[in-house]
């Protein structure tokens, strides 16, 4: 065991030498997390392999992996500079750690105080589908699952379109990398931020409510936003 410790520790430990990213760090920080579970007493393992849960180091090696590919790859060229993560003079009376999207510009803010803000590129909803208000982030979640909601499978059945019942998350899923979901008094609205893996579709009204990032820029935000958040969508 202690061998496998070593040779993954140093192997993470040359990946963050030569590439020197946040996302080498969620990396080597999943891949030690994922260690630290070896460590369980026996009973606690028996009752993974009972439960059929997966192990817990494999899932964090997944997600580190997962992160640092989305992190490095450059899926979007073309992308107009504008729409570039960036920090920019923003006014706004909202507390810092406020997150402001503009549907009509494609921009998301999250508001860092002193006039300033973070500005990311967006996806929005298309015609039919844009809304405005105030929500919150109720929860967060790393690499989500995605279940369609019935009338977009029934939508889309029109179509000509199978969607799954549900799909686990991973490069292939819609929601990308990480998912902010948005809450009201009434609890969860069914819209979200979330990650893509359509780059393309950043600043144009695509989606059917929901905003997408591209996935290095909503794992950023991830880190950056809490849960309980203020969301105010103009």
């Amino acid at each position: 065991m202690k061998r496998i410790h070593l040779t993954l520790a140093v192997a993470v430990a040359l990946l963050a030498a030569h590439v020197q990213s946040a996302s080498a760090e969620n990396l080597f920080d999943n891949i030690r997390n994922g260690l630290n579970n070896l460590g369980k007493p026996p009973a606690e393992r028996q009752q993974v392999q009972k439960t059929g849960e997966k192990p817990k180091l494999f899932e964090s090696l997944k997600r580190g992996f997962n992160d640092f590919a989305a992190s490095q790859r450059d899926p979007a060229p073309n992308l107009p500079k504008k729409y570039q993560r960036q920090v920019v003079s923003y006014q706004t009376r909202e507390a810092p750690g406020t997150i402001i999207i503009d549907p009509r510009e494609y921009f998301l803010y999250f508001v860092t105080g002193d006039g300033r803000a973070i500005r990311y590129g967006v996806g929005v909803g298309r015609e039919g589908f844009g809304w405005h208000g105030t929500t919150r982030i109720g929860r967060k979640a790393e690499w989500p699952g995605w279940t369609p909601p019935q009338e977009m499978i029934a939508r889309e059945k029109k179509k000509g379109v199978q969607l799954p019942a549900h799909m686990e998350g991973g490069m292939r899923n819609p929601l990308g990398a990480r998912a902010l979901y948005l809450y009201n008094g009434g609890g969860d609205t069914a819209y979200r931020i979330h990650g893509s893996n359509e780059p393309w579709t950043i600043g144009r009204n695509v989606s059917s409510g929901c905003f997408r990032m591209l996935n290095k820029d909503v794992i950023d935000l991830y880190k950056r936003a809490r849960v309980g958040a203020k969301v105010v969508v103009l």
